[in-house]
């Protein structure tokens, strides 16, 4: 038995969003990055890709119920996926949550806690702006919020996030502020930032008792897979719906 997680982070009108330019991020901390293409689907896949879910009868993970599976030797239902967003972008609750709740879907959301803007803005299609916990915790009906750091989702290179650089005791201090929020309802699952991480993270989280953490290696989740090593699957701008059907796990 295994399941598959998929992973998002930006939604656009396909008529609206030049997947040349690069999606420069709006957020609360000092920190300037900008998100490529490839993290994005157009609003258009994203209907169509959640609508085969509906009609293939996919069971749309919890937190849980992933737990379940692996420390209580529970089966999962058939026809299981976990969905997955990083980061709190605006179209998030413009666009994901009411196709999700028109669905009846559950999702994930891990959350950087030191991105979230203190203020509501205006939808900005030309940029990646972070919501706000007012605009975050309505939405708990369908979203459950999990760690993503509080101030620790930088990256001094491609190849090396923050949280391979700082102590042990800093990376530990920093979970532990953004599980300070109310707002973080999954306090013991994880998301590595950028998918980047060193053993020693690992390491750290299984002393921090984290359950769950999830990175950005792509493939199955078996019942052996290690599950602070949890597999994600990011949906590409470019996934067809034939594309999309195989990283799903549900063909």
């Amino acid at each position: 038995m295994s399941f598959h997680t998929i992973l998002y982070h930006e939604i656009r009108e396909a008529a609206v969003f030049d997947p040349s330019h690069p999606s420069p991020i709006e957020v609360k901390q000092d920190y300037t990055d900008a998100l490529p293409s490839l993290l994005f689907v157009t609003l258009e896949n994203f209907k169509e890709q959640m609508n085969y879910l509906k009609k293939q009868g996919a069971h749309t993970l919890t937190l849980d119920e992933v737990r379940d599976f692996y420390y209580q030797d529970k089966s999962l239902p058939d026809k299981s996926i976990l969905i997955t967003f990083d980061d709190c972008y605006q179209a998030l609750k413009r666009y994901a949550y009411p196709i999700l709740k028109e669905y009846g879907f559950h999702a994930v959301v891990f959350t950087v806690t030191g991105w979230l803007n203190t203020n509501p803005a205006d939808f900005t299609p030309e940029r990646s702006v972070c919501l706000t916990e007012e605009d975050l915790t309505p939405m708990a009906d369908v979203f459950e919020y999990a760690n993503h750091t509080h101030h620790f989702h930088t990256r001094s290179s491609i190849q090396t996030g923050r949280i391979m650089t700082e102590t042990d005791e800093a990376f530990a201090a920093d979970l532990a502020a953004c599980n300070r929020y109310p707002l973080i309802s999954a306090k013991d699952t994880f998301a590595y930032p950028f998918g980047l991480l060193e053993e020693r993270n690992v390491k750290l989280l299984n002393r921090e008792h984290f359950k769950l953490a999830f990175t950005c290696i792509n493939g199955s989740n078996e019942k052996d897979t290690n599950p602070l090593l949890l597999k994600r699957n990011v949906i590409p701008y470019s996934a067809d719906i034939d594309t999309f059907k195989t990283l799903g796990g549900l063909l």
